[in-house]
């Protein structure tokens, strides 16, 4: 039982994770939704096949929602101007 509660937090903390990176790229970029919309697409996936664990890669062990934004606006930006 108590692993079934572990993995619902886990769940339920990946949930908020990519939740919160989607609003913070949307309210940063709302000049480039499509790209943004684009980028989430290309991240997670969709349908049956998105994967909500590719938002974790922005986070640490210390969950500081700052750094996890700013890792995230780096890998954004990469994303928009490779090479």
């Amino acid at each position: 039982m108590a692993e079934f509660h572990m993995s619902l937090g886990t769940k339920n903390r990946q949930q908020q994770t990519a939740e919160q990176c989607k609003a913070h790229l949307r309210q940063k970029h709302m000049d480039k939704l499509v790209l943004v919309e684009e980028f989430i697409h290309e991240l997670e996936g969709s349908g049956k096949d998105r994967d909500l664990t590719k938002w974790g890669q922005f986070t640490d062990a210390s969950h500081i929602q700052a750094e996890m934004l700013k890792r995230l606006d780096e890998q954004f930006d990469k994303w928009l101007n490779p090479g």
